[in-house]
């Protein structure tokens, strides 16, 4: 018996050592994937500012590479991928440059000259892009569709950190996310969503306005209640988790609580472990009233009072309603309370309007003097 006990752990050892090895495999793959489009991508340059050969600048420099590639069995070689490659390192040159003394154009130019590939470091370099290229070649791919740097930095910073797939990061700039979180910053937080992404500090840091719904499939034309909006919400909670952002846990629906002999309903609580608070979420399907704000705070205030522990922080309450006026959320709530309101929508946000928007608050936060440290 004892024997069979030690077969098993022999076993169990050799499995997950083989799927860590896997998984590590697969991870040098997309990096050297990566590595190999970005080296690519600084040949193309580096041939095009030496000059060698002008008439088959452009377009058809890049069309006699991949036919060339091609004929010699190079995987993966088209006229787009080289397009993709070259963009590639002219967008990310100086940063994966700056991050490695091992990377550096000199040496590439050199190559270039020998035609040798010897004299350039690729085996040592393999390490570092290990270590600093976290996302696959497609993310990188995705990535490059969007203009801005502070806007591309931020989608790659959450997609390393979530561990997003190529699906979901498509799904996160098709819905808006950094334009949605910028609106809702100050000047300084905007220019923070770039450099460390989307950072959970304090309650407001956990609000979007408007959340997406697209996922759960109603729509807005047909009739439907509050109750079939918790219930498409329930049934597509993982997507939901990812709408609402990071450390968000899923605790219950129609959470019941007794206060002097009355039952009272919050539809959904969460817990955010990275505030260590409780999130309660009212949904409103018509336009938000200041009672549904009163009704809000009797529940964060029974939440605080009963539920929490000392270590935890205040609770946050959430309205999440199909309209609502700033003003009247304004006027109705104390200064620095802990309950907020956003719109959902159940369609995707229309890009251009929030550019619009975001571009019109900080044109306008530009003109605020900076408060001095």
């Amino acid at each position: 018996m004892e024997k069979n006990l030690h077969f098993e752990s022999l076993v169990d050892l050799c499995k997950k050592t083989h799927e860590e090895f896997q998984r590590y495999a697969t991870r040098a793959v997309d990096a050297s994937l990566v590595m190999r489009n970005w080296f690519f991508g600084c040949y193309i340059i580096e041939y095009e500012q030496r000059g060698e050969d002008r008439a088959t600048y452009g377009v058809q420099v890049l069309e006699a590479l991949a036919k060339r590639l091609k004929g010699m069995g190079v995987k993966g070689i088209s006229t787009t991928n080289l397009k993709l490659a070259r963009q590639f390192y002219c967008v990310y040159r100086e940063r994966i440059q700056t991050s490695s003394d091992l990377i550096s154009s000199p040496e590439i130019r050199q190559t270039l000259s020998d035609h040798s590939i010897s004299s350039t470091p690729l085996a040592n370099t393999t390490a570092t892009f290990l270590n600093r290229v976290t996302l696959s070649w497609s993310h990188y791919v995705t990535l490059l569709t969007i203009d801005s740097a502070d806007e591309r930095r931020f989608y790659e910073i959450e997609a390393e950190t979530n561990g997003w797939s190529v699906r979901e990061l498509e799904r996160q700039i098709d819905v808006s996310f950094y334009e949605r979180l910028a609106l809702s910053k100050n000047k300084e937080d905007i220019r923070r969503l770039a450099q460390s992404g989307h950072v959970i500090e304090k309650a407001s840091d956990l609000i979007k306005d408007p959340v997406v719904l697209e996922f759960l499939g109603l729509e807005e034309k047909v009739s439907y209640s509050e109750s079939d909006l918790e219930n498409a919400i329930i049934t597509h909670l993982q997507k939901f988790l990812l709408e609402l952002g990071k450390g968000f846990l899923f605790e219950a629906r129609q959470k019941r609580f007794t206060f002097d002999n009355d039952h009272f309903f919050v539809d959904l609580v969460f817990y955010n472990r990275l505030l260590h608070c409780y999130v309660l979420i009212d949904l409103k399907r018509n336009k938000l009233t200041h009672q549904d704000i009163g009704q809000m705070q009797m529940y964060v205030n029974y939440f605080d009072r009963f539920v929490k522990t000392e270590e935890e922080l205040p609770t946050i309450g959430i309205v999440l309603c199909h309209r609502k006026n700033d003003a009247l959320v304004e006027l109705t709530l104390p200064k620095n309370a802990n309950i907020f309101a956003s719109k959902y929508q159940l369609y995707l946000p229309s890009k251009e309007e929030l550019k619009i928007q975001l571009e019109r608050i900080e044109a306008a936060l530009e003109q605020i003097p900076s408060t001095p440290h």
